[in-house]
């Protein structure tokens, strides 16, 4: 089993060669424009307009908690949408991350990185304005990710 290497720099840019996956943490209503998802729009146009339209064109699709959608953004690199927070902000139940949701939808990003040979980037997803804890984020990357021996790499921007 591997372990998750950390790295100080721009999950963006992700280290290494081969396929990559970048791996982050949407919301179940649509919205984009705060947090990681600015970093990835400004760097290439693709994940936004796709994930807007999953969202827009929901009526017979997946567009729901724990779903991926893998967008190509360059020959060997692919961005993961991955539906993991319910609405925007805390509310009474708490937080608007959804640490089941997360998990299933790294299960789907793990099948598809070994599909592809890829190895899965991010920054620590879930732990901004998702509301959610590192501690139990990482756990869920072993089990998901590193158990089935798919490189993961986190980065803190820095």
């Amino acid at each position: 089993m591997r372990s998750i290497e950390y790295v100080t720099g721009d999950a963006t840019l992700p280290r290494g060669a081969g396929t990559k996956i970048i791996a982050h943490v949407c919301n179940d209503v649509g919205g984009w424009g705060a947090g990681f998802v600015l970093a990835i729009s400004r760097r290439w146009p693709e994940p936004e307009r796709e994930y807007r339209r999953w969202h827009h064109e929901r009526e017979g699709n997946d567009f729901l908690l724990g779903a991926v959608q893998l967008v190509e953004v360059a020959p060997d690199t692919y961005v993961a949408n991955m539906i993991g927070q319910h609405g925007l902000r805390h509310d009474r139940s708490g937080p608007p991350i959804r640490y089941e949701a997360i998990e299933t939808a790294l299960e789907k990003v793990a099948d598809r990185a070994k599909a592809l040979g890829a190895s899965v980037h991010m920054p620590r997803i879930g732990c901004g304005l998702a509301g959610g804890t590192w501690d139990r984020i990482e756990p869920i990357l072993v089990r998901t990710l590193c158990a089935k021996d798919v490189p993961v790499t986190v980065y803190d921007f820095g």
